[in-house]
């Protein structure tokens, strides 16, 4: 599980690897541009039930720790859908449905004849 720690908390929030590199990219974007946002999450099973909200600012620091050593893949379709969600008044929301998502592999895309045809030759 990565961590994101929030402020000068010493308490991270954990979530997963995959999803955390997806949470950075949206968040890092956002404030950039100094737009704040809200980022809620559903309680992991082995904490108290319920949900938690932080306010995501540019001046309030952030520092996201990954267990792996190599940058996670990124898909494109669910960047474009977290950016929506932060952009709007509900804001960026950790459900599990998107979590779940977050998790699948990443497909390799299918080569086509030609690149087959390219390999073979060289």
């Amino acid at each position: 599980m990565a961590k994101l720690f929030y402020g000068t908390s010493t308490e991270p929030i954990e979530i997963d690897d995959r999803m955390l590199a997806h949470v950075k990219v949206v968040a890092a974007t956002k404030l950039r541009r100094g737009e704040s946002f809200t980022l809620s999450w559903t309680h992991r099973a082995d904490e108290p039930g319920g949900r938690s909200t932080i306010w995501l600012q540019p001046a309030i620091p952030l520092r996201f720790v990954f267990d792996s050593e190599q940058p996670e893949a990124l898909d494109q379709e669910l960047l474009k859908r977290l950016a929506n969600d932060a952009n709007s008044s509900r804001g960026l929301s950790l459900d599990v449905s998107i979590e779940k998502e977050a998790v699948a592999p990443v497909k390799a895309p299918a080569r086509s004849s030609t690149q087959r045809s390219l390999v073979r030759a060289a």
